[in-house]
């Protein structure tokens, strides 16, 4: 699946060149800029003059998109190095201009209380850093929305490694928060008839349970099975989050069954639960822009139009830092929660100590917060943790990721917003009697 997304990403670049080679020209333009792959010290030399005019008004605005659509090639042309290289430029030389800023705060601290208001304008203008007006140069091209989300996936990557480019990817998330703004997203049904390029991207981005083929794709496209996508308008054929529901009968308990192609069809006439079994971002460079949240809530009151007849919402989910939480605790801590009789490691110690994990372990940096980040993600959402399910994935990574466990969250439309606001604001963690009896035991 990543060679198909790696793919995608290279379709995806030599589609937006000739976008960006049909921007006008424009006579004042600074000649071509030509660029070695790795960036050489020479190049970055031109680079650096090239960026100023781009931060130049001279020319006007058709200038200003020319030389950042060639800007923008030439990055896309660049290797790692490269391209490393390139944004630690922006990073560095297009930082905050320091003795300004400075001189704003103390101007601002100087000045008598009814002057602060004409001078908080200029302390905003010292704050924000230059290669922000070339982040916004990026995004009036075509493609442009697209280019940027993609180049903060390449941020996310390289920061741990390059620590000078923190500052670069906050300033591009801030950017994308804002115009990724759940109002300005678009929900749309993702069926069999959709483009072959979509349901293409729907194989490669699948992040939960790795879609087999085009055969595995239709059977979870079937007639009690729905799709959804949140858009972006700038972004018509790019899905931001896609969420896959199974329309059954009950609770289900066993993600193998769920997806078996020889399955019959269920009658959806009869079914009385939607399954959200997959959700899976579909962008890296969107993470930690939150919007699944909303898609999961309006796919609710989509599917309640639909199917009156449903009475349940929940999902089957997996625990993937289960097994790896496990091998990384003391003896004595495990041992502290085994009953007596109880061999170790056996399936009832397993599902306490996965009701344990998900209720009780926190993130070190919030206390409230559940350390698992699926059960983080649905409880601040406003589900319950409802049942366990002993081998509900016996998939090669079910079981190395959590023992072939998995987890229904329950989410119930009246108590959503309650249990929300309770996990946020105290970590209140909404448990079933059942996993409170395994707690307990």
């Amino acid at each position: 699946m990543q060679q198909l997304a790696n793919q995608l990403f290279q379709k995806t670049i030599k589609r937006w060149v000739p976008f960006w080679r049909d921007v006008p020209p424009h006579h004042d333009l600074l000649e071509k800029l030509s660029l070695d792959p790795d960036l050489n010290e020479a190049d970055e030399k031109v680079l650096l003059t090239w960026m100023d005019a781009c931060l130049k008004d001279n020319g006007g605005e058709v200038a200003a998109r020319t030389r950042a659509a060639e800007l923008g090639r030439r990055f896309l042309e660049l290797n790692d190095v490269g391209r490393v290289r390139f944004l630690s430029l922006m990073a560095d030389i297009y930082s905050v201009d320091e003795a300004r800023l400075t001189q704003a705060i103390e101007s601002w601290l100087a000045a008598e209380a009814g002057q602060r208001v004409v001078l908080e304008a200029e302390l905003r203008n010292a704050l924000e850093p230059p290669r922000m007006k070339l982040l916004t140069q990026f995004n009036e091209l075509p493609q442009g929305v697209k280019f940027l989300v993609d180049m903060r996936a390449e941020l996310l990557r390289l920061r741990r490694e390059h620590p000078k480019l923190v500052p670069l990817e906050a300033d591009l998330k801030r950017l994308l928060s804002a115009w990724f703004d759940v109002g300005l997203l678009q929900m749309e049904e993702i069926n069999w008839r959709s483009s072959a390029e979509l349901l293409e991207k729907l194989i490669a981005y699948e992040a939960v349970h790795a879609i087999q083929g085009w055969n595995d794709l239709k059977n979870r496209l079937d007639s009690d099975r729905r799709c959804f996508a949140f858009f972006h308008p700038n972004m018509p054929e790019e899905p931001l989050i896609f969420v896959e529901v199974a329309l059954v009968k009950g609770m289900a308990n066993n993600v193998q069954e769920l997806l078996d192609e020889s399955a019959p069809l269920e009658d959806i006439r009869l079914a009385d639960t939607a399954i959200f079994y997959s959700i899976s971002n579909a962008q890296k460079g969107l993470a930690g822009i939150s919007f699944g949240n909303f898609l999961i809530k309006q796919v609710v009151k989509t599917l309640q139009q639909e199917f009156p007849q449903l009475t349940q919402f929940a999902t089957l989910s997996p625990i993937p830092g289960f097994c790896r939480w496990l091998e990384s605790i003391e003896p004595a801590q495990e041992s502290s929660l085994l009953d007596e009789g109880v061999a170790s490691r056996s399936p009832e110690h397993l599902q306490k100590m996965a009701a344990h994990y998900l209720s009780k372990e926190k993130q070190s940096r919030n206390q409230n917060y559940a350390r698992d980040p699926v059960a983080h993600f649905h409880l601040s959402n406003g589900a319950q943790i409802e049942r366990l399910n002993w081998m509900a994935d016996a998939s090669e990574n079910g079981m190395k990721q959590s023992a072939g466990m998995m987890v229904n969250y329950l989410y119930e439309l009246p108590q959503i917003e309650t249990r929300s606001q309770g996990y946020s604001a105290e970590g209140k963690v909404a448990l079933a009697l059942s996993i409170e009896k395994q707690l307990n035991k």
